[in-house]
């Protein structure tokens, strides 16, 4: 990030504006937000493009079509989710819900608009899919029971250190069992830990969480009911890692996922809170990435 050019800073600013106004003061924006006529609040999200242009413009990548896919899609998303809103009230889950789902699902999955972006700010475009997200459900769709708000909480740290423990003696036999991890004795520093740990929380697994918790989990279980709900979500998450560290389908990777995903799944809906489970993901990450990768 250090080579990054004043430009590029800035769009990595104006992307990260909307999640933290939404992460530590997202009632207020909500409703600000919704106070303002439909004309406005629906194609605002059409100004994502503006942080892609100063990101990419210099870059050989930049290509005015993708200007436009960034001032398209997200609005579309956003309206499927107004409509969603209107005709499912009850917030009992719609066919649009699933449809931004998918859309956001595969479009991240495939790297479908990675091409947009140098490789080095190719984060970005999660980042901005993530504001198109947030906007949608929390401020057009206000989706309750996200758990979206990242105060910080003593309780969230024992419910998610609680799902570690309980994660961890089923998943460090059956991994070595299955030769998906390889112990390593070593002991990293306690920077070295730290800092992946934080990394991890803030680039990886808050991301995650709220999709596959926050909107999937949270819109299935009403569907579906608490436990299926959990069980479909966690399946998901799995099969989203089938084509991690490998060429072909690694069902080892998509088995480990999708029980790691109980547990997540069990630290987000005990008191409907992301950062309870982004704890029980960033630790299991972090604990196999020093130690059994």
């Amino acid at each position: 990030m250090s080579h990054w050019t004043s430009p590029e800073w800035a769009a990595a600013i104006i992307l990260l504006l909307p999640l933290l106004a939404l992460a530590f003061a997202g009632g207020p924006v909500a409703k600000a937000f919704n106070r303002l006529p439909a004309v406005v609040r629906l194609p605002f999200p059409a100004l994502a493009a503006i942080p892609y242009f100063l990101a990419a413009h210099s870059t050989p990548n930049f290509r005015w079509l993708f200007v436009a896919v960034y001032a398209a899609l997200p609005v579309g998303l956003v309206l499927l989710l107004w409509r969603a809103s209107r005709d499912d009230p009850e917030q009992r889950g719609d066919w649009r819900d699933l449809a931004v789902l998918a859309i956001l699902a595969l479009t991240v999955e495939f790297r479908e608009l990675e091409p947009a972006w140098p490789v080095y700010l190719r984060s970005l475009n999660r980042l901005l899919l993530l504001d198109t997200g947030l906007y949608g459900f929390l401020v057009i769709r206000q989706l309750t029971n996200v758990g979206f708000n990242l105060r910080p909480r003593l309780r969230d740290l024992l419910v998610g250190l609680r799902e570690l423990v309980f994660y961890a003696p089923i998943a460090i036999p059956l991994g070595l069992g299955l030769s998906f991890l390889h112990f390593h004795a070593v002991m990293p520093g306690w920077g070295k830990f730290v800092l992946s740990w934080f990394s991890i929380f803030a680039f990886v697994a808050l991301l995650e969480e709220t999709y596959f918790r926050g909107w999937v989990q949270n819109l299935l279980s009403r569907r579906l009911g608490r436990n299926w709900g959990l069980l479909v979500t966690a399946v998901l998450f799995g099969l989203s890692h089938f084509n991690k560290g490998a060429t072909h389908f690694n069902w080892r990777y998509v088995l480990m996922a999708t029980i790691a995903g109980i547990f997540y799944g069990r630290a987000w809906r005990q008191e409907h809170r992301l950062v309870a489970s982004a704890i029980t993901h960033a630790s299991v990450d972090t604990i196999w990435l020093l130690w059994f990768r």
